[in-house]
């Protein structure tokens, strides 16, 4: 007894636009796949009470003082920073600290 196989093409018909898609999607995901960004940080910590401990004597701007009384106490800073955010943080350097400003007031100084 001979078998008899039956074979049947079946017309698939796939447009260019899908075939771009489909093409985009296969390779997004084999990108996605493959291509795996890797990020390496390194971490240096410095306990806060050692931290510019020899500088700890220096006077710096108060917490609420104005941009003017800064700059008539202090003098000019060498770099301004420009305000970003909302409200507005600006920064002005100093040669051992950094004064942060929120507006026109002082709300932090950090020795360098």
């Amino acid at each position: 007894m001979k078998t008899q196989v039956i074979t049947m093409k079946l017309p698939i018909r796939i447009s260019l636009k899908q075939c771009l898609h489909l093409s985009f999607a296969i390779f997004s995901l084999l990108a996605l796949l493959v291509v795996h960004p890797v990020v390496l940080a390194d971490e240096l910590k410095v306990p806060v009470g050692q931290q510019s401990a020899q500088n700890k004597h220096i006077e710096r701007p108060a917490s609420g003082m104005t941009k003017s009384q800064v700059e008539q106490h202090y003098g000019k800073p060498q770099r301004m920073g420009e305000a970003v955010g909302e409200p507005p943080i600006s920064s002005w350097e100093y040669n051992e600290y950094t004064v942060y400003f929120e507006n026109d007031r002082v709300i932090h100084t950090v020795l360098k």
